[in-house]
């Protein structure tokens, strides 16, 4: 079952959200979608962000970790090997493709591979010209009493 949302109110009250609707779109389509391989997204720290995902049975070779604006992409495909019948597959070694919607400026530190886990090293890197900073407000005493004296004369 899908259900649609009408973004039309959230229109007329936010400036600049425009791809929510598709980021929203976009994970119910992942939830109902398998899940393979599974993964942990942490936190240390406010800027710093860890994705691990399970993938045993690939090897480093195997997967391809990919970075764009504001998206990582995590293929996994295994070589064909004709060799061996199995009597039961319990490890599933099925080509996956996996995409995570990074926020502005969430950028891939690091990429490593240990004990069968994919580990992806995420910080935000906000530019200290994008960091908020305090306007100063201008002292009002001058420019209020020739604002009076204008009134008054």
């Amino acid at each position: 079952m899908r259900t649609t949302f009408d973004f039309a109110p959230l229109w007329r009250s936010t400036i600049g959200f425009d791809h929510l609707a598709g980021l929203v779109d976009s994970a119910l389509r992942q939830a109902t979608e398998d899940n393979y391989p599974p993964y942990n997204i942490e936190r240390f720290g406010e800027d710093h962000y860890r994705i691990t995902l399970a993938v045993a049975g690939f090897g480093a070779d195997d997967i391809v970790v990919t970075a764009e604006q504001n998206a990582l992409t995590i293929e996994g495909k295994k070589p064909d090997k004709g060799a061996g019948e199995y009597l039961y597959q319990g490890i599933a070694a099925r080509p996956f493709r996996r995409v995570f919607n990074l926020a502005d400026y969430v950028q891939v530190k690091e990429a490593s591979f240990r004990d069968g886990l994919l580990i992806v090293d995420l910080v935000r890197e906000v530019p200290e010209a994008m960091k908020p900073r305090r306007i100063q407000i201008a002292g009002g005493g001058s420019s209020v009493s020739q604002i009076e004296q204008k009134k008054a004369a």
